[in-house]
């Protein structure tokens, strides 16, 4: 078996709200490496947007090389390209202005009636949108509105002018693209990442059920476990967000894109709807993108980046999540730690309770819900639970109990690294015995040797005993001995 169990934080330190954090440049080195995992990182990102095949299977096998080092594991998301739409290339750039009419042609074309002719690698545009669409290029910096189309150029006026340059992003809010949910090239990553048993892959731009349903299949055929993250990034991923959670195995608020695509003053209730309905559906969620932007180049972040921060924890997201701040920025540690700072102190400052608003679909659901009501009368101890698929962490995760820590137990690496995903939950990798007492027995001598117990503390153990040929799910009080 993998030696995939965390060197322990301190007591004091155990954190709900779990932290991905990007692969890049700034953090692609072993020392840094080490720095970021024994700070508290319980995921890393690659971006396959700007990976290739060789720098991918380099960085999946370093970072395992430094976590066997130090002792303390992390799971691996593959945050997959996707489909997306861009200008092509530009012998130089070219300074839009205001009224000014641009042609966006399905392939490199020339001029017509003098107006300057771009590319863009869509062709299908020209059938997509109409008179008074708008045209978003480069994250929105320049603004654009359709005046005319055909099937050979998306004629358009400048409304917001600004330096276009070759390659540039294009968002096209309220559109619905046709666009497929796999490229070629997200494909090939696929096929790296699973070969080197990456843990999860991020599907970019997810508009339908359908989309995770494709790589799913995908997944299916190339023999993974991998899980699915869906990036909500658009108007058709909002539309479609219930039907996208239940297919999927978590959710990314992509507040990047999805901040083009939708009116800025709706994205706090967009990621608060989502939040909320995935702790309904009982599935991760991560908040990401600009969390601590400015740390790109300040050595402090700004005051509304803190309370941006605090938000995402108060609302109980299970991970927040760093991208260009530790790919190319000059803080990445100092990021982390903010983070860390910031999680602990809103979790620290929070009474007892769970999510009593939580469905409640089956007696095992009700039994779950005893043993966290249990554990925080004992005194916010917390829960052992032994699990082989991360159904019941997972499960007891969506009740939200504060102060009440989740120690899941499995004999699954894999399982182990996809419950780092997972607010609350705090996982270990540790031998199942035969006897059921022996492995309660043996998960109890594991906390108390690592730090996270000690004796005489009152724990609740979820478990499942045999009566004859039955299997009947119980929970405990028991101390610790």
């Amino acid at each position: 078996m993998n030696p995939a169990s965390p060197a322990p934080l301190p007591k004091e330190a155990y954190r709900l709200t779990k932290i991905v954090f990007t692969l890049g440049p700034a953090t692609e080195e072993e020392d840094m490496l080490e720095k970021l995992i024994l700070a508290g990182v319980d995921v890393c990102r690659l971006n396959m947007a700007h990976a290739d095949e060789a720098w991918t299977r380099k960085m999946i096998r370093r970072v395992r090389e430094v976590c066997l080092r130090t002792n303390r594991h992390i799971a691996l998301m593959m945050d997959i390209k996707g489909p997306e739409i861009r200008t092509g290339d530009l012998a130089k750039s070219v300074d839009l202005k205001a009224d000014q009419l641009i042609d966006l042609l399905p392939t490199p074309g020339k001029s017509k009636d003098g107006v300057l002719a771009v590319s863009v690698n869509y062709p299908l545009m020209g059938g997509d949108v109409a008179p008074g669409t708008t045209v978003l290029v480069d994250s929105g910096l320049i603004r654009l509105e359709v005046v005319a189309t055909s099937a050979e150029r998306v004629r358009c006026r400048v409304v917001v002018a600004g330096k276009l340059s070759s390659r540039r992003h294009i968002n096209l809010p309220g559109v619905r693209v046709r666009l497929p949910a796999l490229t070629a090239k997200d494909r090939a990553d696929i096929a790296v990442g699973v070969e080197e048993q990456v843990d999860y892959f991020a599907l970019s731009f997810v508009r339908e059920a359908d989309d995770v349903d494709i790589l799913r299949r995908v997944l299916t055929d190339l023999k993974s476990r991998a899980r699915i993250i869906s990036k909500i990034e658009d108007q058709s991923g909002i539309a479609n967000l219930d039907e996208i959670i239940v297919a999927s195995d978590a959710v990314m608020v992509a507040r990047g894109d999805l901040g083009i695509e939708v009116p800025m003053e709706d994205l706090p209730l967009i990621q608060k709807r989502t939040v909320d309905a995935c702790i309904r559906h009982r599935k991760p969620v991560i908040v990401a993108t600009h969390l601590l932007e400015s740390m790109i180049l300040s050595p402090v972040p700004t005051r509304a980046e803190v309370s941006d921060i605090a938000g995402a924890v108060w609302s109980t997201a299970d991970a927040i999540m760093l991208s260009g701040e530790t790919t190319t920025g000059k803080y990445p540690l100092e990021c982390v730690q903010f983070m860390k700072r910031v999680a602990g102190r809103i979790e620290g400052n929070a009474t007892k309770g769970y999510n009593e608003d939580l469905p409640l679909k089956t007696h095992k659901d009700r039994l779950l819900r005893s043993a966290v009501v249990l554990a925080q009368e004992l005194g916010d101890k917390g829960i052992v639970v032994f699990t082989r698929n991360g159904l019941l962490p997972q499960a007891l995760a969506a009740l939200r109990a504060w102060r009440c820590p989740i120690y899941a137990f499995t004999d699954e690496p894999q399982v182990f690294r996809h419950m780092l995903l997972m607010w609350g939950v705090e996982p270990f990798l540790m031998e199942f015995t035969p006897e059921p007492e022996d492995t309660i027995c043996n998960a109890f001598a594991y906390l108390l040797r690592r730090g996270w117990v000690e004796p005489g503390d009152w724990m609740v153990v979820v478990t499942n005993v045999l009566a004859g040929q039955k299997s009947i799910d119980t929970i405990q009080m028991r101390p610790v001995e």
